[in-house]
């Protein structure tokens, strides 16, 4: 399966994101403040869609392999994390407003965040990470880094997710097209950091699904 074009077809979104960070950053400098060895976004609890989980894989596996194996245990912790995560959200069954919530509060290490707190991978970072210093918006909701300068109540431009993670959806569903498969639902799943590392990509491919079913904008995180 050749999905080169899809990943130039995903570089052209990192661009947008890192275009928009740094107009953001020009014209509110001082509310910005994202540096080397700031890891708030780095234990935050997102989900990559599946051409985003391939990606951050293949330059992964370009690693010398003693990072791989450092990694890789600090993959299996937040697993552990992930799964007790998971296990509460089950037992409380808040829904999917207070899921979200809980995500947005919990805290979770990187692993690809190493022990002098730099990102093995920042070049070639997700989308997410990219834009997080920034005010973003999703399904109508704003959010910012909680150590950014930007104010409860004031008015702000902010980077529309909506918008970023219906291109990754598109592009998640024509990788699973290209791959010969006729269940597309898979480009709705979103995927832990840690499970993009450890799980062979024809693994995540033939992911299955609890839910026949999963409309466009819905999104599901899998650990």
């Amino acid at each position: 399966m050749k999905i080169s074009h899809l990943f130039e077809a995903y570089r052209i979104l990192v661009i947008s994101a890192d275009q928009a960070f740094m107009r953001m950053q020009k014209t509110h400098s001082g509310l910005i403040h994202c540096k080397r060895h700031c890891s708030d976004c780095c234990h935050a609890i997102f989900g990559l869609f599946l051409i985003e989980a391939a990606h951050l894989q293949s330059h992964f596996d370009k690693l010398d392999r003693k990072k791989r194996r450092e990694a890789l245990l600090r993959a299996e912790k937040a697993d552990l994390s992930l799964h007790r995560l998971e296990k509460t959200l089950e037992e409380k069954s808040r829904g999917i407003a207070g899921e979200a919530d809980l995500l947005a509060r919990e805290r979770i290490r990187c692993p690809l965040l190493n022990e002098h707190d730099d990102c093995i991978l920042y070049p070639y970072r997700p989308i997410t990470c990219r834009v997080y210093g920034i005010p973003t918006a999703i399904h109508g909701k704003a959010r910012v880094c909680k150590k950014s300068g930007f104010k409860k109540g004031e008015s702000y431009p902010a980077f529309d997710l909506n918008k970023i993670y219906g291109e990754l959806y598109f592009l998640s569903k024509k990788m699973l097209q290209g791959a010969g498969k006729r269940n597309l639902d898979g480009a709705a799943l979103m995927i832990s950091v840690s499970k993009a590392l450890t799980t062979p990509l024809m693994d995540l491919i033939n992911e299955t699904f609890s839910e026949p079913d999963i409309p466009h904008g819905k999104f599901v995180l899998t650990v």
